[in-house]
């Protein structure tokens, strides 16, 4: 038999069966054992786990000084991708609000669980579901109900709203920022897949059922295109990077049609057909993915020598794009004068490049993570092409591989990234070589690190920052060995005393200090 290497996934977990099977897997990861249960257990055993226990036992004492709101939510399976989707109603103490999960079941026994990218033995579809989630406003939880969380519990926060039978595993969800019904999903296929989620029928997850019907299905890759996936702020673009070192773009304006009676048909949800451009009606379950309409490329782009890891658009620009791969590059595209790199920088970090962001404030700022437990942030300005690509600073705290980095929509110079150590740090690129009146800084504080939510207790996957609720994350752990189940869910804010400015929240101290030495009870 002939032997073949196996390049594994990041953040992968093998099929059920090999799982309860311990096998070793076989998908993608940044080292020996990732990917894979029986890698878990050889880190547990060998200690490795160890830094990770600690660091949670810290956090838990100190969650009701540091947050403002957490649920925790224990996965019965782990997850590859976690989105928020459109705010659907506000109350007075709490916002509803779409979240994207899935769901398995297996040999019949309901796993409810969610994760945004389940895994099975293929003997019962993967899921896709649309779940509301309330969302507490700030200052209103009480500190006693955010220290009282468990973590084998459920959150009551999130109730499913309607169920997709997805073909094949659920790698990536990105939301179509033109329209509130549109996601795009990555799979283990050359495909991407476009969902309207109100026009797709409720479907249930029994052993043998049918896979739902995408709405539309976008071609062009040669070979699997399972994580890098971008959906374009400016106009309804979509962008793939895959295993065959291309990068894909794709205009799905021809294929939608009444975009600005969107708003209009959210109302009533369910109550429309497909927004989507389509000779036929959405799946009743009995139709094949092939059978769904599909479309060519607007351009292939090349100039990696590997695995696309990530794309990114400009945020200003549907021609202009990023990508990062596996080849420690990290390309500039201008779709306006070809399809080759404007600019390439071939060492844009010590490693494989996984993710990269665009800040949509100050769009000459570029970030990107690698598994060289790095962070970069790049000007465009300073970039050319070839040699080794100078960051405007390097940011080093994580102790594993970088999964994800986003910026925050709600400051420009703050975003968060998170890590195969367990950790989601949140940083700010002006406090920078800042130290803060009154004492040096400390030697463990790395330069633009001013808060580390250590709540997973194994690899966060992915997370994505809030853009209708300030400074609330949602973010997913792939931690099934140490929390009873697949991993975590954790929706959380931090107190707005972290990051405002500090003569506000001083002034705000003070006047407290102020009411409580004038309350009645205190003099008597």
């Amino acid at each position: 038999m002939e032997s073949q290497t196996v390049k594994k996934k990041r953040g992968r977990k093998p099929k059920v069966r090999e799982y309860y099977e311990g096998s070793a897997g076989g998908k993608r990861g940044s080292g020996a054992g990732e990917g894979d249960g029986g890698g878990m257990r050889e880190r547990a055993r060998s200690g490795q786990q160890q830094p990770v226990d600690d660091s949670y036992s810290r956090w838990k004492n100190v969650v009701p000084v540091i947050y403002d709101w957490l649920a925790n939510h224990n996965l019965v399976w782990p997850s590859l991708s976690c989105r928020w989707g459109p705010q659907i109603e506000a109350g007075n103490n709490k916002n509803r609000q779409r979240l994207y999960l899935s769901e398995q079941w297996f040999y019949g026994v309901p796993l409810v669980y969610l994760v945004f990218g389940c895994q099975t033995d293929g003997t019962v579809p993967n899921t896709l579901v649309i779940a509301n989630c309330e969302i507490v406003k700030p200052r209103v939880a009480a500190a006693e109900y955010i220290s009282a969380f468990n973590e084998e519990a459920r959150s009551p926060f999130v109730k499913k709203h309607k169920t997709i039978l997805h073909p094949g595993e659920v790698n990536r969800i990105r939301e179509l920022p033109q329209s509130n019904r549109i996601v795009a999903t990555h799979t283990d296929c050359p495909e991407v897949f476009i969902w309207d989620i109100e026009a797709q029928p409720n479907r249930h997850a029994v052993l043998g059922a049918a896979v739902s019907r995408p709405d539309l299905i976008l071609t062009g890759h040669q070979d699997n295109a399972e994580f890098a996936l971008a959906m374009c702020p400016a106009e309804p673009f979509v962008l793939s990077g895959g295993k065959d070192k291309s990068v894909v773009l794709w205009s799905i304006q021809d294929h939608i049609s009444s975009l600005a009676t969107d708003s209009e048909a959210t109302k009533s949800p369910g109550s429309s057909g497909s927004i989507i451009k389509s000779n036929s009606n959405p799946s009743d379950g009995n139709d094949r993915p092939a059978d769904s309409p599909s479309i060519g490329p607007r351009g292939i782009f090349h100039g990696h020598e590997d695995t696309v890891e990530d794309v990114q658009f400009c945020p200003s620009s549907a021609q202009e794009f990023c990508s990062v791969g596996d080849d420690s590059c990290l390309i500039l595209w201008d779709a306006r004068v070809g399809f080759s790199p404007v600019i390439k920088v071939e060492k844009a970090h010590n490693a494989d490049l996984h993710c990269v962001d665009w800040n949509p404030h100050d769009q000459n700022f570029i970030l990107t993570g690698s598994a060289d437990n790095s962070v970069c942030m790049f000007d465009r300005r300073n970039l050319t092409s070839g040699g080794i690509g100078m960051p405007v600073h390097k940011f080093e705290d994580h102790k594993a591989a970088v999964l994800c980095v986003q910026w925050c929509p709600d400051k420009s110079s703050v975003f968060g990234s998170s890590a195969e150590d367990g950790l989601l740090n949140i940083w700010d690129h002006q406090l920078v070589g800042k130290k803060k009146e009154g004492g040096p800084r400390t030697p463990t504080s790395a330069s633009g690190l001013f808060f580390k939510h250590a709540g997973h207790r194994d690899k966060v996957v992915d997370f994505h920052w809030n853009s209708s609720d300030p400074w609330t994350v949602v973010s997913v752990s792939d931690d099934c060995d140490v929390s009873g189940g697949g991993g975590t869910l954790q929706i959380w804010r931090m107190s707005d005393m972290i990051y405002r400015d500090e003569e506000a929240v001083l002034a705000e101290l003070r006047n407290f200090k102020a009411h409580v030495a004038d309350c009645p009870s205190w003099k008597q």
